[in-house]
């Protein structure tokens, strides 16, 4: 599913226009930018909870010569799903 037919269906079920909806849609996933960005944690009870966390600096290989590289340091976004939501997809 793409994010335009998500806005469709999103825009169907509460019986708005496409606009609002991808407008609600948007300020949803900005907030949700700017919360990680911050460095902070949202909890969403049911569906699941997305945090940063770093990965350490580290050293990886070319696996088409299989020389040495060297990884830097980052932060990464990460999603852990919650109750509701497994079940669900059970």
């Amino acid at each position: 599913m793409t994010k335009a037919e998500l806005v469709a269906k999103i825009a169907e079920k509460i019986g708005t226009s496409k606009a609002q909806a991808e407008a609600s849609m948007n300020a949803i996933l900005d907030t949700i930018q700017e919360e990680l960005a911050a460095g902070n944690k949202l909890t969403l009870t049911g569906f699941g909870t997305f945090s940063v966390s770093e990965r350490k600096a580290r050293t990886g290989r070319n696996p088409r010569t299989g020389t040495a590289l060297n990884i830097p340091a980052c932060k990464v976004a990460q999603f852990k799903p919650g109750k509701v939501l497994k079940d669900a997809v059970k």
